[in-house]
């Protein structure tokens, strides 16, 4: 049966040991989607949010989020991503986000992708808050994970419609 490995066997809080795991090719990708208003969509899509582009503002404060995810995380172990990217899509209802993040290491990089659409979700809220406070961050998740001992990683089910 699976446990909770930040956990030793008496319960106490720890960072998981992983000294004597390869360094392997580890890939992440997550997504994320930010509901809004067709006119917040509209004003996102002619550049008119009050504070500048949100899109790419978003897109570079998940990228810089990923590179700090060890400072934000208690027990995430730092490591040295190789590659980052968030990319965009704007859609009829809101704007769908997913990222990227790769490194070679002991451990995985699902966290870092994850902070990564996270934070360009909380970004583009941000931005936008002045033209609509109702917007919801929702949809957050591992589309996929590579490398490691645990293999491959992917999310089943159904994408949903925009």
């Amino acid at each position: 049966m699976a446990k909770l490995s930040h956990y030793d066997e008496t319960g106490r809080v720890r960072m998981v040991d992983v000294s004597a795991k390869a360094a392997t090719s580890r890939t992440a990708q997550a997504h994320a989607f930010i509901r809004m208003e067709r006119a917040t969509i509209r004003s996102v899509r002619a550049l008119r949010s009050p504070k500048g582009n949100p899109v790419e503002i978003a897109r570079i404060a998940g990228i810089g989020a990923a590179k700090r995810t060890a400072e934000l995380i208690p027990l995430c172990h730092p490591l040295a991503l190789t590659h980052v990217d968030v990319s965009a899509k704007l859609c009829q209802n809101g704007i769908e986000l997913t990222s990227e993040a790769t490194a070679t290491g002991p451990t995985g990089v699902e966290m870092e992708a994850l902070v990564a659409v996270s934070v360009a979700a909380l970004t583009i809220y941000d931005m936008c808050k002045a033209l609509e406070r109702g917007m919801e961050i929702t949809e957050v998740y591992v589309v996929k994970k590579a490398g490691g001992r645990s293999g491959t990683y992917v999310r089943a089910g159904k994408r949903v419609k925009r």
